[in-house]
């Protein structure tokens, strides 16, 4: 939780900046990929605000309405960033570039005017784009490191297979957000320079519509992780197999009647297990097995924090 909430603040602190400063020099140079990066950027600065309160509403105790926990208000409010405000600065800056293209390009090399000194208008994309970078840079270094840990701990091959299966939607969200701020500075710096140089609009207009395009396509990505836990979804096959296994082995157990696994919040799993137990066990027995089969399985896997074992007649 620490992790995730030290990733969360970084990426804030780097929106918020870069949003103001990003805005300043849209107003410089009217580009249109400069604004569609100040929709980018607003819409990130919020998504940090949003998972902060799902980190902290997610903290709370369990109470008698919610036995559970409030572990599920992270997938919530992380599914909410992706829908409404990924994909809202999506279409924005989608639209904006489109416009753009369609239309009549202006002018970025006008002159602009600091502390008495005038310089070209478009240097000032430049410095707050490379600003920003360095700034993401930062943030995204942040959130690698955090998902990298959780890939060694649960031993997955790669990125990939976290982003499937990992169940800390805020990192997840953060380092998202985080590539895609660099792929959309990139993005604007290449389409900024192309239309300086050639003084044609369609380079940087089209950046802006690209930018739009790849937010979009990451925020309905995100919705769609954030939806299988939302749902209620189970450990991943392998990890459920192996803890099915567990009880199976156990001298005790005669057979498996039903098994159920289902996260309440990232790493916050219940197992539920109706168990046949040995006919020869007394109830003190029975008391005994269940007790070491949920010792057993919280070992097995640390995600594991509630167990619940039903002793059940064989069918």
């Amino acid at each position: 939780m620490a992790g995730s909430r030290s990733v969360v603040l970084a990426a804030l602190f780097a929106n918020g900046a870069i949003a103001v400063l990003k805005f300043l020099a849209f107003l410089v140079t009217q580009s249109p990929a400069m604004l569609s990066e100040v929709y980018h950027s607003v819409s990130d600065t919020g998504n940090q605000v949003f998972l902060l309160i799902g980190l902290r509403y997610g903290e709370r105790e369990r109470t008698r309405s919610h036995p559970f926990g409030y572990g599920k208000a992270q997938f919530f409010y992380s599914f909410l960033v992706s829908v409404m405000l990924f994909g809202i600065a999506g279409w924005e800056s989608a639209t904006h570039g489109y416009e753009a293209l369609t239309g009549h390009g202006r002018v970025l090399g006008r002159q602009a005017e600091l502390l008495g000194y005038e310089f070209p208008g478009v240097w000032a994309n430049y410095a707050v784009l490379l600003g920003a970078i360095g700034f993401e840079s930062y943030a995204f270094v942040k959130a690698y490191r955090e998902m990298q840990r959780q890939i060694e701990r649960h031993g997955w091959s790669g990125f990939r297979e976290a982003f499937r299966r990992t169940s800390d939607t805020t990192t997840l969200t953060a380092l998202t957000e985080d590539t895609v701020a660099l792929l959309g500075l990139g993005l604007a710096l290449v389409g900024v320079f192309l239309t300086e140089q050639t003084g044609n609009h369609v380079y940087d207009a089209g950046a802006a519509l690209l930018i739009g395009l790849l937010l979009m396509a990451f925020a309905a990505a995100l919705a769609w992780e954030n939806k299988r836990l939302l749902l209620g979804e189970s450990l991943p096959k392998a990890d459920e197999d192996e803890l099915r296994r567990i009880v199976e082995e156990r001298p005790e157990v005669d057979s498996i009647v039903g098994f159920r696994t289902v996260y309440f919040g990232p790493n916050d799993v219940l197992v539920t297990a109706d168990v046949a137990f040995d006919p020869a066990l007394d109830t003190e027995g029975i008391d005994d097995a269940i007790t070491s089969l949920e010792d057993a399985l919280r070992a097995a896997n640390p995600a594991v924090s509630k167990v619940y074992v039903e002793p059940e007649t064989e069918r």
